[in-house]
C-alpha cells in the first residue's frame, strides 16, 4: 500500500512541475487581475461545476466571501450549489440547464464565471458559460489541457495538464483557486 502511496505523490509532483511554467504563472495572475477589477467595479463572481469541481467553485466562494489568510471585507461571490434550485431546474427544465439559468437569472454584465470543469466537455458548465458571454460577463475557463467545449468560450483558460484520471486535474484547480484567492486579494490590498 505504501507504494500506491509514494506513487500517487509523484505522479501529482510530476504533474505540478509540468504546470509551474511562466505562461501559467502569467495566465493566472491575468485571471486573478481581472476578478479584482470586477470586484473593484462593484461586480460579483459567480461559480460552477460538477461534483468535485463544484466542492471546489463553493470553496473558491467561500474564501471570497469568508476570508482567507487574514481578516478583510467580504467579497460578493456565490456558487451555483443550492440543492433546491438545482433539482428544481433539473427536475422542471434539464441537468443541462442548471447553471445556464442561474446566470440568466443572477448575472449581469461585468460579472466574472469561473467555469470548473476537468474535461471541459460537462455540458451544463458549457451552457453557463455561453449564457455568461450572452450577458456580457467575463469567464474564467478551470480545466485541462487539449480542446474541449469550454475553453473557447472563456476569457482566461486555467488548463492543467491531461491526466488519466479526474483527481490529479482537481489537484492542480484547488491549487489555482488558492493561488488567485491570494492575488485578489493582494491586488485589492487585502494582504
Amino acid at each position: 500500500m505504501k507504494e500506491v502511496i509514494y506513487a500517487g505523490l509523484n505522479e501529482a509532483r510530476t504533474v505540478l512541475d509540468e504546470f509551474m511554467r511562466p505562461e501559467t504563472v502569467s495566465l493566472i495572475d491575468e485571471a486573478a487581475t481581472l476578478i479584482s477589477d470586477a470586484l473593484q467595479s462593484g461586480r460579483k463572481i459567480i461559480s460552477c461545476g460538477n461534483g468535485g469541481s463544484l466542492c471546489d467553485a463553493a470553496h473558491f466562494a467561500e474564501e471570497l466571501t469568508g476570508r482567507f489568510r487574514k481578516n478583510r471585507k467580504p467579497y460578493p461571490a456565490l456558487a451555483i450549489n443550492d440543492p433546491a434550485y438545482i433539482t428544481c431546474v433539473g427536475n422542471d427544465y434539464s441537468f443541462e440547464e442548471i447553471f445556464s439559468r442561474y446566470i440568466e437569472g443572477a448575472g449581469e454584465a461585468g460579472d466574472v464565471l469561473l467555469a470548473i470543469s476537468t474535461s471541459g466537455h460537462s455540458k451544463n458548465v458549457v451552457k453557463a458559460a455561453q449564457a455568461a458571454r450572452t450577458i456580457g460577463m467575463k469567464v474564467v475557463a478551470l480545466t485541462s489541457v487539449g480542446s474541449n467545449q469550454l475553453s473557447p468560450l472563456a476569457d482566461i483558460v486555467l488548463a492543467s495538464p491531461k491526466t488519466e484520471f479526474s483527481d490529479r486535474v482537481q489537484e492542480i484547480h484547488i491549487k489555482v483557486i488558492h493561488l488567485l484567492i491570494q492575488s485578489i486579494e493582494i491586488k485589492l490590498g487585502h494582504h
